[in-house]
C-alpha cells in the first residue's frame, strides 16, 4: 500500500476559529497553521479560487510549516474557466477586460490570460522549490463537458504548469456516465494527469458519481459531505455534513484498496463547517492507521 496523507481544505474558515478546535495560544494566522501542521501532513488551499495569491503569502506558507508538509492549492477561477470578479483580478489588468461585474477566460485578451497564469504560478513558485507543493487543483465546472476542445484544455492546463503537477476534478457528469468513463480514466492515465474522486451529494446537476480509480502515481480523493442543503447559497449550508462512523470506515476500507495503486494518496476533507472536517480527518487517519 502506497503511503495516505490526509487533511483538510481550510485552516482559517471563521467557523472554524469559533469551534474550539484551536488551542487559546493559536492567537495569530502564524500561530494557527503551525498548529495544524503539527496535526496533519496536507492541507488544501481554497482561497487562491477567489483571488491569486501573492508570492510573498506562499514564503509565509512555506516558512510556517515544517519539511514534508504539502499544499494542494485551488487554481484560480479563471483558469478553469469559471465566472471572475473583474476586483478578484490584478489591479493594473482590470482596465484591460470587459467593463462587467465578472469574467470569463474567452472574455478576456489574450495577453491578460498570459500574465494571469504567469503571475498565478510564481506566486506558488517558493513553495515548489521548497518541495511543498503537492499540485494544483483544476475543478472543472458543470459547464465543462467531456470533449476533444476539453480534453485539450486539460492538457494545455498540464503543460502550463510544468513542472508543477496538476489534479484534475470534473463537475460535468458526462466525464464519468457509463459512455466516457473508460474514455476518461485512460486519457488522464496516458496523460499521467491525476484524477480527483469526490464524493458529494447526487441528483443535482454538478454531480459526478464517487468513482474511485488511480490514474498516476498519485490518487486524490476530495469529501464534500451529503448536506441536504446543496444547492444553498451559503456555503456553511452548502458544507455542514459531519461524516458518521460507519461512513469512514467504509471509506477508509476503499482509500486502502486504493493507496494499493498509487505511490501516494490524497485525502481531503471539504465539509468545512465549524471542525466538521478537522474532526473527521482526524479519525479517517487513526483508521487508516497514520495517526
Amino acid at each position: 500500500m502506497g503511503e495516505i496523507l490526509v487533511g483538510t481544505a481550510s485552516w482559517t474558515d471563521k467557523t472554524l476559529l469559533a469551534s474550539g478546535w484551536y488551542p487559546d495560544t493559536a492567537k495569530t494566522s502564524e500561530d494557527r497553521l503551525r498548529y495544524y501542521a503539527s496535526q496533519f501532513p496536507l492541507v488544501e488551499v481554497d482561497a487562491t479560487y477567489y483571488s491569486p495569491p501573492a508570492e510573498k503569502t506562499a514564503c509565509l506558507w512555506r516558512d510556517r510549516t515544517p519539511d514534508g508538509f504539502t499544499f494542494n492549492v485551488k487554481a484560480f477561477s479563471l483558469l478553469t474557466q469559471h465566472p471572475t470578479r473583474v476586483a478578484a483580478l490584478y489591479k493594473d489588468l482590470r482596465g484591460q477586460v470587459p467593463a462587467k461585474q465578472s469574467v470569463y477566460l474567452k472574455d478576456v485578451p489574450d495577453n491578460v490570460a498570459e500574465e494571469v497564469w504567469e503571475r498565478f504560478l510564481s506566486a506558488l513558485w517558493p513553495l515548489h522549490e521548497a518541495k511543498k507543493l503537492g499540485m494544483v487543483l483544476f475543478q472543472f465546472p458543470r459547464w465543462f463537458p467531456c470533449g476533444e476542445r476539453t480534453r485539450a484544455y486539460v492538457l494545455e492546463a498540464k503543460e502550463r504548469c510544468a513542472p508543477v503537477r496538476i489534479c484534475v476534478e470534473f463537475r460535468h457528469k458526462s466525464w464519468l456516465d457509463e459512455k466516457n468513463r473508460d474514455a476518461t480514466l485512460d486519457f488522464l492515465a496516458r496523460n499521467d494527469l491525476p484524477y480527483v474522486c469526490v464524493d458529494m451529494p447526487q441528483g443535482h446537476t454538478s454531480s459526478v458519481p464517487p468513482v474511485l480509480a488511480a490514474t498516476s502515481d498519485l490518487a486524490v480523493v476530495r469529501f464534500h459531505g451529503h448536506s441536504s442543503r446543496w444547492d444553498s447559497k451559503n456555503i456553511y449550508d452548502k458544507f455542514a455534513y459531519l461524516y458518521s462512523e460507519e461512513e469512514l470506515q467504509q471509506w477508509a476500507s476503499d482509500l486502502k484498496t486504493l493507496a494499493d495503486d498509487a505511490a501516494t494518496t490524497h485525502v481531503i476533507f471539504n465539509n468545512c463547517c465549524a471542525d466538521h472536517s478537522q474532526r473527521n480527518a482526524a479519525r479517517m487517519a487513526e483508521l487508516i492507521g497514520t495517526r
